[in-house]
């Protein structure tokens, strides 16, 4: 069963998860790092097209296979569409060798108390039932924490942990994201009292309930490593949050145990002007620098 062989492949491979999920808001910012401006396309249905492109384009590379990348998170609109002539999913696992996953959050809700939970998503199960027609193996949602906030921090990991049951019950692996912000000054206190309300919330759950994480860089080496070997965790990824490349590798290769799942820092240096031959050059050179940093700890 595949789902058996993913779930290996994602607890136990040596590789790191792309990101490939930038969401409507944030596509115009990638596809400006991706060479191409937003006079380059007429409104919104253009500007999809062409960060699927973009996607396909990653995805098609003979740097991304499975050998390196196990995983790749997906937006909801890539999941509906085709790759080489497949449903992504399908194409991601079947051509790729890589275990798709799918975004499910709606954004954020304004901050309060320190922190942004998710917006509502009163359609996710529907959504859930789509994911699992199509093949996908697990879910990734995302809050943000931009304060020690003891009371608001635990009401964002509540939220998640809330929402992954949700998640679980339909099959699907939850990657539990409660970003913390990199900038903030007490970015050490947070992640502390994170480290806490996350471990709280693992050891509440049952056992064949199984989740994954995805979190900042730690300011502390190792500070989630109690999460890493946590018998409900399957895998603990770190997100790039704004760390340029080098700086998101170096602080990865740091933390045992921890692989990266990075979006920006992953197409940094992409370019649609590349021709093909330099465009899976610096997209090689790229997933090998990941990979190191991954498999480091």
């Amino acid at each position: 069963m595949s789902k058996t062989r993913q779930a290996e492949q994602i607890r136990s491979a040596k590789g790191f998860i792309a990101a490939l999920d930038q969401s409507g808001g944030s596509t115009p910012k990638a596809l400006r790092l991706y060479g191409v401006e937003e006079d380059a396309y007429s409104g919104e249905a253009e500007m999809f097209d062409m960060i699927h492109a973009m996607r396909a384009r990653i995805a098609s590379s003979p740097a991304f296979t499975g050998d390196r990348i196990i995983g790749a998170i997906l937006f909801e609109m890539t999941m509906d569409r085709v790759m080489d002539g497949k449903p992504s999913a399908q194409y991601l696992w079947e051509e790729r060798g890589v275990v798709p996953f799918l975004k499910v959050d709606k954004g954020l809700a304004d901050e309060t108390d320190g922190v942004q939970l998710m917006k509502p998503m009163p359609d996710l199960d529907a959504l859930l039932d789509r994911a699992n027609d199509k093949g996908i193996f697990g879910t990734k949602m995302r809050s943000v924490i931009n304060a020690a906030s003891p009371s608001g921090i635990k009401a964002v990991v509540a939220q998640q942990f809330d929402v992954g049951g949700q998640i679980l019950d339909k099959g699907l692996v939850p990657i539990i994201e409660p970003e913390v912000t990199i900038s903030i000054a007490d970015k050490a206190q947070a992640e502390d009292l994170l480290l806490a309300e996350i471990k709280a919330q693992l050891d509440a759950l049952p056992e064949g309930r199984d989740v994954m994480l995805k979190l900042t860089l730690p300011e502390t080496a190792n500070l989630y490593k109690p999460l890493v070997d946590h018998p409900r965790v399957l895998r603990v990824v770190a997100l790039s949050g704004g760390y340029s490349r080098d700086e998101a590798n170096n602080r990865l290769s740091q933390n045992t145990g921890m692989i990266a799942s990075f979006s920006r820092a992953l197409t940094e240096g992409l370019s649609a002007s590349q021709s093909d031959a330099e465009f899976n050059a610096t997209l090689d050179a790229t997933v090998q620098s990941i990979y190191d940093a991954s498999v480091a700890g």
